[in-house]
This record gives structure tokens, C-alpha cells and sequence, in this order.
């Protein structure tokens, strides 16, 4: 491909250097050019975000033929110096701490209220990843309030404090002395403490902006000429205490702000989701060109913020939509009713039920009915128990076939190219790209940004990053976006490439619904009486309604129920469906 006058500059360019990539911009491709360029003698690294990052660019390094490249994540290269050949080699923990275990490993007491000894060692697993996360080198340099956002955890965690942070420290000395299985963040703080050289003559730092601040500070102490690459508007791992590395490493700054996945209508469409950031603070983001050509729509995505609207999404497809057979989760659909602790969502299922003998999950089995939990979930700020529990409202005893019916349809990993639809959160699509994207209700809008605004003790980090998961779900499509209106910037036009899908308030879906359900019982037996039934078969079509249409096609909602859903007879919906040329454009 020919490079643009930008990926040139960097490529050319000497010294240490960050670069700010917008999504899809050849970021890869720069690395990999810059790399090739080097001195064939140089010794260089490329430190990859994850293991899957690491893999690809393995492969692409190999297959332009650059062997002076070794390729590590931060992890990788810990382990080898931490674990290999260590008291540690036969100890590492394969799965994170659950509460209940830690509560046990280090005998903590609720001093009388209920299950605050789970609560403190939930709050002691945070705490602890805090400190092997940060650049610090003691654990009391930390305030773990710093990091609790919720007043009730907060006033939990005030109380307890002293508490809490001796555990930490306890714990953490458990595992310097190798007495228990040290976690994946221990083994990396105990490389990063080790002040480790790395004998290389350049760092390639990919996906800068979720760096943690103990990556970060190895990164920065080499003497190697380091390169540090990532988009500020991605960072979207701020939970898993990612600092963006690019604003705190003093390089000369380089631009690529040409994406060769999407056209400029998305491209503008990203730019001023960006620009909501004025409600937080004076932003000016850099250009984006769209140079995108693709047409095709071979891979199709729903992306979603959370596990409960992605879940939501799925269930209202293999129900309403039988003629899709085929789909597949990003990252395995078991992991969706899984918590990274193990606790399971039939575990609270179970609870919601009473049928505590059936819970396999200890510490959810500790809890008497689904309030207890609750009332857990507010003081530890467990997101993924709290979306869980949020799942079992949702759906109750319908839970068990949901998940069945969405399992006999999913593909497996090696298949994924056979699904019709894929469906993912934003932060297993991170990386990913489709050609058409459908995006799920559950972002934030600018309204609720800004109302969020309004509230007192507001957190500031969190809303840009809420901002920053809608523009990773944008930048995902090559060709064709469904956005529902709700997300819309202000002013903002559909086109070809943007399917803006109306979202009604609740009411008027309730309405539409009674509407409808009404339609169903009446019969037309004349043209006056079908004339009734179908008041709106003889209103013109708007853009609106065009959009909507296409948007329930793109979903094989049957011409039955869209007849129904618009008021209008099936010869109707068909000659719509044809003067719009649907079965061109999308089959």
C-alpha cells in the first residue's frame, strides 16, 4: 500500500517518539515499517497489549520478513524473569482470587455485620491489583479511596480502612513468600520493582493508552529509543487502571489521522461523538480522513456497552428472527454468563429462587435472597455481579431456555467466519472491525452525559471514557453503521452508510404495542374494513419510516410483523421493500 506524507514522517523520524492513530489509521503497518527500516543489526521489541495483539503481530512481522523483532507482552517478559526458575514457577494462580478464598486465606472477621468479612476481601483483591497495577512501592503510598466511586462502598470502606489495607499487605506477603499462588498483577509488580534493563535498541509500544502505570514506568526507565503508539479516545480499561500513557510520556508527538477502514460519513459521525468531551472540559480532537472504499456487508456485528443489552439483543433475535441460524460471541459466549470470580448467572438464578442448595458459588450461596446481594454489590461496587443480577430481573426462569436457544445457534471458534451475526461488547470488539455494525441502546447519550454532569461528585474520568466506549463501537464498521437515534450527535444526517434506527420514549412503545396487539385480533373481511385496520397504508413514506424499515429488513424481522408494526397491509411492506431496492442492498 502507499504510505501517506504522516506514516512517512514517523518512519523517518528519530528519537523517542508517541504516536496519536485514530481507528483503522495502519498503525501496525507504521510499526511494521519503521521496524523494517531500522538497522538490520538493531535488536528491537514490540511489547503488545494482550496475548491475541501479540500473536498477529507475530505473524505479520514474520510474514514481511523482519526477524530482528521479538514480540512480548508486559506479562511475558515478567514471567520469564519472575516466575521461570523462581519459588514462584509452580504457583501462579490461573484464575483471580475469589472473595471467599481470600476471606479464608487470611481468616478475616465481619466484626458483626453481615458478610463484611466477603466485602473487606473483595475490597482487598482491588486494592491489591491497585498497588501491583500502579508505579509504587509501597502499598501505603496508595489511598484506596482514590479508586471507590460509590457512596455506600465509600462509607464501607472509610470504616474499615486500617482493616483493609493491613489484609492487603498480608496478602501481598503471602505471595512474595511464595505460601500461596501469586496472581498475574503480582508477578508483574515484582518485575517492574526489580528495576529490570532490557538490552534492546528499540521499544515498540503498542495500545499506549491502557497501559497500566507499572508498564509504563519499565517502559519509560530503558535507554532503548522508545516509540509508544495508541489513540487517546480508545482508552476504554480505566477499571483495569490504565493510565493514558501517551499525554504522560514527553516524546515528540506524531499524528495518524487517516483511516483506511471506514468513509469520511463515519469518520465525521466519530468526530463528533468526540466533541460531546466540550461538556467536560475544552476538546479539540485531531481530523479524522475517512478513506475507506468497502462496500461489502459480509460480516455483520451487534456491538453493545454492556453484558445485559448485548444479552437483551441477542435473546430478541433467535426469538423474533428465526432465519438467523448461525451466530457467535466474541470471546465465547460462556464467558458472558460467567463473573471473572466464577460466579455463575444461574448461581443467581438460584438465589432469586431460593434454591440456595443449588448454588455452587460460596460466596453467593452465603447470601439468604437477592437483596443481601444487592446490598453486597453496592458496598464492593462489583459491576459484573450487578449486571448479573440485573439479567435475572430482566429475564427470571426464562433465563435457562434464553441461553439454550442463543447456544444451539452459536458457532464454534474455528466456524466464526460461517456466523450471520456476531455479536460482542465494545471491550471484546476492541481491535475487531465488521463490515456492518448495529449498535445496542445502553451507551451514553450527550442528555444523560450531561445530566451526569449536574450530579455531585460526578466522576470526571469515568463519563470521558463512557464517551470514548461509543466511539470505539463506531470506528468498528468498514462500511454500513445502525445507530439508534438516541446516540445521534445533534443536527446529525443519516446517509447511505449511517442507518440511524428511531427509538421511541417508553410510552409510545407501550402505545405501539397496544396498537398492535389490537391489530391482531381484528380482521378485515373488505377493502373499507382493511382500510380501517391499516390506517397508515395510504400516508406517504418518510425518511424516518424508510430508515426503520430498512433497519427491521437488515434484521429478518418477518413482512408479517412488519406490516403490523407499521400499520400497512404485506403488499405494502413488499413494494416498499422493493421500490427501496432492500434485496440488493442487503442480500
Amino acid at each position: 500500500m502507499e504510505l501517506t506524507n504522516e506514516q512517512i514522517e514517523i518512519i523517518n523520524s528519530t528519537g523517542n517518539i508517541k504516536i496519536n492513530a485514530v481507528a483503522g489509521s495502519g498503525k501496525t503497518t507504521t510499526i511494521i515499517e519503521y521496524a523494517r527500516t531500522r538497522p538490520h543489526q538493531s535488536k528491537i521489541l514490540y511489547l503488545a497489549f494482550n496475548k491475541s495483539v501479540k500473536q498477529e503481530a507475530q505473524k505479520k512481522f514474520i510474514e514481511k520478513g523482519i526477524n530482528n523483532v521479538k514480540v512480548h507482552t508486559a506479562h511475558s517478559l515478567a514471567f520469564g524473569r519472575m516466575v521461570m526458575g523462581t519459588i514462584y514457577e509452580n504457583k501462579v494462580k490461573r484464575t483471580e482470587y475469589r472473595s471467599y478464598e481470600i476471606a479464608e486465606i487470611l481468616e478475616l472477621s465481619g466484626n458483626g455485620e453481615k458478610h463484611a468479612e466477603y466485602i473487606v476481601a473483595n475490597h482487598v483483591q482491588k486494592f491489591l491489583a491497585y498497588f501491583c497495577n500502579s508505579n509504587k512501592k509501597n502499598i501505603q503510598e496508595l489511598n484506596y479511596l482514590d479508586i471507590v466511586a460509590d457512596n455506600k462502598a465509600k462509607a464501607f470502606v472509610r470504616n474499615f480502612y486500617e482493616y483493609i489495607e493491613t489484609a492487603t499487605k498480608l496478602l501481598y506477603d503471602k505471595m512474595d513468600k511464595a505460601e500461596i499462588e501469586i496472581t498475574h498483577d503480582f508477578y508483574l509488580k515484582k518485575y517492574q520493582l526489580s528495576n529490570p534493563k532490557l538490552r534492546v535498541d528499540y521499544i515498540l509500544f503498542d495500545e499506549g493508552q491502557d497501559a497500566s502505570p507499572a508498564m509504563l514506568d519499565i517502559f519509560l526507565k530503558q535507554e532503548a529509543t522508545k516509540v509508544i503508539v495508541g489513540d487517546a479516545h480508545q482508552q476504554i480499561y480505566a477499571w483495569r487502571f490504565a493510565v493514558n500513557s501517551l499525554e504522560q510520556a514527553e516524546f515528540k508527538s506524531y499524528n495518524l489521522s487517516t483511516s483506511f477502514r471506514f468513509s469520511q460519513d463515519i469518520a465525521n459521525l466519530a468526530i463528533e461523538i468526540l466533541k460531546w468531551k466540550n461538556n467536560i472540559a475544552d476538546f479539540k480532537p485531531i481530523p479524522i480522513i475517512g478513506k475507506g472504499i468497502t462496500k461489502e456487508t459480509v460480516t455483520q456485528a451487534v456491538l453493545a456497552r454492556t453484558n445485559l443489552g448485548l444479552l437483551q439483543k441477542a435473546i430478541r433475535y433467535v426469538t423474533e428472527k428465526n432465519k438467523v441460524k448461525q451466530i457467535y460471541f466474541e470471546g465465547n459466549i460462556n464467558s458472558y454468563t460467567y463473573a471473572d470470580d466464577g460466579a455463575s448467572l444461574y448461581d443467581v438464578l438460584h438465589l432469586f429462587n431460593n434454591k440456595n442448595a443449588f448454588i455452587k458459588d460460596k460466596l453467593i450461596r452465603q447470601m439468604n435472597d437477592l437483596k443481601e446481594l444487592e446490598d453486597y454489590i453496592e458496598k464492593t461496587e462489583d459491576v459484573q455481579l450487578g449486571i448479573m443480577v440485573d439479567i435475572v430481573k430482566e429475564f427470571g426462569n426464562e433465563i435457562p431456555e434464553k441461553i439454550k436457544a442463543l447456544k444451539d445457534r452459536h458457532v464454534l471458534n474455528d466456524e466464526r467466519e460461517n456466523a450471520e451475526i456476531i455479536f460482542s461488547t465494545v471491550h471484546r470488539s476492541k481491535g475487531m472491525e465488521y463490515d456492518a455494525i448495529d449498535l445496542v441502546d445502553d451507551f451514553i447519550t450527550e442528555e444523560r452525559l450531561i445530566d451526569e454532569l449536574e450530579k455531585e461528585g460526578h466522576n470526571i474520568g469515568k463519563l470521558n471514557e463512557e464517551i470514548n466506549l461509543l466511539y470505539v463501537a463506531v470506528t468498528r464498521t468498514k462500511n454500513i453503521i445502525h445507530i439508534p437515534s438516541t446516540l445521534m450527535p445533534k443536527d446529525f444526517p443519516a446517509s447511505p452508510q449511517i442507518k440511524i434506527r428511531i427509538i421511541k420514549p417508553k410510552e409510545e412503545k407501550e402505545n405501539v404495542a397496544t396498537t398492535n396487539s389490537t391489530l391482531k385480533k381484528e380482521k378485515a373481511y373488505s377493502v373499507e374494513g382493511a382500510r380501517l385496520v391499516n390506517v397508515a397504508a395510504y400516508k406517504p413514506w418518510t425518511q424516518e419510516l424508510d430508515e426503520e424499515l430498512t433497519e427491521m429488513f437488515c434484521e429478518n424481522v418477518s413482512i408479517e410483523i412488519m406490516a403490523k408494526h407499521f400499520g400497512r397491509t404485506l403488499g405494502a411492506i413488499k413494494s416498499r421493500i422493493e421500490k427501496l431496492e432492500l434485496e440488493d442492498l442487503y442480500r
